[in-house]
Parts: structure tokens; C-alpha cells; sequence
């Protein structure tokens, strides 16, 4: 007897299962910052253990950190300077905004993007509270001065 598709699915936390548009957003990012390689490292799905527990952004961005082919980091100690979240069709928007006042402020990350796909939006979080939202037009992080081009991210 096979198991039904919908009991599949349960097995897995509803961050976890990774869409289409999920994996666009994320290479779409990965592309727009390559102009960035040389002062940032982009690390999508990096697993983080950081002073508030374990994590893992969609994508963190660091000043470029010392390569080291022979000795790899499963769990990553550091905070990233931001950490970007992309919501998944099932998810709640408030298990990201808990991650981003809960974890991710208190141990350091200096901004936090979160992205809704379905409604083209990027919000943009500080650790002071402020909350700057954008569906159009360039997004500029004050934490790290990249920019991006919402037309090019949601084409």
C-alpha cells in the first residue's frame, strides 16, 4: 500500500520543503550579490549554531571569511551580519519574525531581510524595531550597503 502524498509531507517541518519559487528567490539573490564576491561571502542554507540556538537562514551574508578546503564547519558559530528568510508557502510569517527578534537580533545579526514571493515583498528588519518594507524600486541594507533590484529579483 503506498503512503499518501500528504502524510509524506507532514514528516517534514513546513520550513523544510523547499518550492519552486523558494529555490528561484534564493539563486536569484545568489546571482544579483555575485558583484559582492569580493567583500561578502554569500552562504545560502548554512547551519548555524549561534549563542541563542541552531538555525538555519535561507542565506547569510559575512564580510569573506578564510577558506579552509581541508577542515569544514558543519555548524557555524558566528552570526552572519544579515540573515535573509524566505517565507514557504506553508510557513507562518511569525515563525520568521520570532527567529529574527528571538534568535537572530540577540546574537548579533545586524539586519534580517524577509521575503514574501507570493506578494513580490522584501521587509526589511533592524534590531532597533524599525521595519522598512519594499515592493519596489532598490533595497540598500544599511548593515551592509549591498543593494538590490526588486524588478530583477521578482522578474
Amino acid at each position: 500500500m503506498e503512503t499518501p502524498y500528504h502524510d509524506l509531507i507532514e514528516e517534514y517541518q513546513s520550513e523544510d520543503i523547499m518550492s519552486v519559487n523558494h529555490s528561484r528567490t534564493i539563486h536569484r539573490i545568489s546571482v544579483a550579490f555575485s558583484r559582492y564576491d569580493e567583500q561578502f561571502d554569500i552562504l545560502p542554507e548554512l547551519e548555524l549554531e549561534l549563542s541563542t540556538g541552531k538555525c538555519k537562514p535561507d542565506i547569510c551574508i559575512y564580510h569573506n571569511l578564510p577558506v579552509d578546503w581541508l577542515n569544514d564547519i558543519i555548524y557555524y558559530n558566528h552570526p552572519p551580519i544579515t540573515a535573509i528568510e524566505i517565507l514557504s508557502p506553508k510557513q507562518a510569517i511569525n515563525d520568521l519574525t520570532d527567529k529574527a527578534y528571538k534568535q537572530y537580533f540577540p546574537a548579533g545579526v545586524q539586519s534580517v531581510w524577509l521575503i514574501i514571493p507570493v506578494l513580490q515583498t522584501i521587509h526589511l528588519l533592524l534590531p532597533d524595531g524599525s521595519k522598512k518594507p519594499f515592493s519596489s524600486g532598490i533595497l540598500t541594507d544599511p548593515a551592509t550597503g549591498i543593494e538590490l533590484e526588486l524588478a530583477r529579483l521578482f522578474k
